[in-house]
């Protein structure tokens, strides 16, 4: 899957709503064709605007579906140069099948990870469950996280004292899981991460309006981080991290945009 001329370069992006629309403007205006995964609808709309060759949505089935996209490339298109895994920090399942197929069809692969932002004042826990022995009692805790753990967090939080109220996405999966959490309507806030006029708007009203004392978040780093850990910091709110986890894999990874540019167009 090596050897295609300079005007092929053709690169398979995974990525989100974070960096990836930045990874994939600067791709596209290096002269790479580029093909983007994404997961949700609305994770695609992000990328409406670049002249994509391909905008694929929707989980991708573990290592077959995987297999399916890159032997398809290859058969329809002489495959892809690279591909470059961008996607969560947590989303640790996607990253190790990727690896596995890779390997399998001696693809290239390439890893961009996010920087680990400074800890600064906030606190460090391994997993949600983690909440229960922490010292929450009389809080009014703000869950800033995915979805799909939010049941474990709230009963963990409120194991451990504290009053829980939580911000999640506008999708009907998050949706589901929210109201499976236990928390009542009036303890939810539906919305979009970094909305408003400036970043962090909606954030900080809801921490307001909540009289929120503490938030916990995940150690993804990138904007969202910093958000959280400017806005604890504004308000004098504590901050406790979940620990992202520990890479599971061996793929080379880059940490910025011209790190990943410069690595790609080596070979």
């Amino acid at each position: 899957m090596h050897g295609r001329r300079n005007d092929q370069r053709h690169v398979w992006l995974l990525s989100g709503t974070g960096e990836g629309p930045a990874l994939a403007a600067a791709l596209v205006s290096q002269g790479w064709r580029v093909s983007v995964s994404v997961v949700t609808v609305g994770a695609a709309a992000a990328y409406a605007d670049l002249p994509l060759e391909n905008l694929w949505t929707g989980p991708l089935a573990g290592v077959q579906g995987i297999r399916g996209v890159i032997e398809q490339a290859y058969f329809r298109d002489h495959g892809f140069d690279w591909v470059v895994d961008a996607t969560h920090p947590f989303a640790v399942q996607i990253s190790v099948d990727l690896q596995r197929v890779c390997e399998q069809f001696g693809q290239s692969l390439i890893r961009f990870e996010r920087f680990m932002e400074a800890l600064g004042e906030a606190s460090l826990i391994e997993t949600s469950a983690d909440l229960a022995r922490q010292k929450l009692q009389g809080s009014r805790l703000l869950m800033a996280l995915g979805a799909r753990h939010l049941g474990q967090a709230v009963a963990a939080a409120r194991e451990a004292g504290a009053q829980v109220f939580a911000r999640v996405l506008p999708t009907p999966e998050s949706l589901r899981y929210a109201s499976t959490s236990g928390l009542p309507e009036h303890h939810l806030a539906v919305g979009r991460p970094l909305q408003g006029e400036f970043h962090g708007e909606l954030e900080s009203a809801l921490c307001r309006h909540w009289s929120i004392t503490a938030v916990v978040c995940r150690q993804s780093g990138g904007v969202t981080e910093q958000l959280w850990q400017r806005i604890c910091r504004q308000q004098g709110l504590s901050l406790l991290l979940i620990s992202r986890p520990k890479p599971c894999i061996e793929v080379e990874a880059v940490n910025s945009v011209g790190g990943l540019l410069n690595r790609i167009s080596i070979d």
